[in-house]
């Protein structure tokens, strides 16, 4: 956390939290929520300016309840996570990248959703793939020690088919996608708690 954002919080503790105004995308952008979107529910804008993009990133992070904000000085803005508390993508050079350009780490675990994104956990980040990067991580994917074949990882993934499903060598499991909060422990959309 930033320290000027430490000094805000000892300055004033008691600030309102904010809720609704920042979403993450599953692409893994921050999007600005006016009341128009909210109401609308719609995505928001995409946030492109660096400093501000590098200010949520660095004070993003999660309370006891499993809801993700953005501690905005001393006011805690709650995230709306269209997927999972982060995104990740591959490179190159680095292997497995956060939308926070944080490395993921070794991979321990991983699902398919019954909407077909790819879920990858490390020690305690979950992270949703980057639907843009699934073409390169699908060869990478093995049934039974095999290149898997669209048709088959389909069936595999409807249930019609059987298999060891793996991702270098870690077992790919199923899930549902409205399943993935709850087996996390985290919160889609966060609301102030009952007084």
């Amino acid at each position: 956390m930033d320290d000027i954002v430490k000094q805000a919080l000892a300055k004033w503790p008691n600030v309102p939290h904010c809720y609704g105004w920042l979403a993450l995308d599953a692409r893994g952008n921050w999007r600005m929520r006016d009341e128009r979107a909210q109401h609308l529910k719609l995505p928001g804008d995409k946030l492109t300016n660096a400093a501000l993009v590098g200010f949520i990133t660095r004070n993003y992070t999660v309370d006891e309840r499993g809801c993700w904000f953005f501690q905005n000085g001393p006011q805690r803005v709650y995230v709306e996570l269209e997927a999972t508390p982060y995104i990740v993508r591959t490179d190159p050079s680095a292997g497995w990248l956060l939308h926070t350009g944080a490395p993921l780490g070794p991979l321990e675990a991983a699902w398919l959703t019954d909407a077909g994104a790819l879920v990858l956990r490390s020690g305690a980040v979950v992270a949703q793939l980057d639907d843009r990067d699934f073409a390169q991580v699908l060869p990478q994917l093995r049934m039974n020690k095999e290149a898997v074949e669209d048709e088959i990882l389909l069936a595999w993934l409807e249930g019609r088919a059987e298999g060891d499903l793996t991702l270098d060598g870690t077992t790919v499991r199923r899930i549902g996608a409205g399943e993935l909060p709850a087996h996390f422990g985290y919160v889609s959309v966060a609301s102030a708690p009952a007084a």
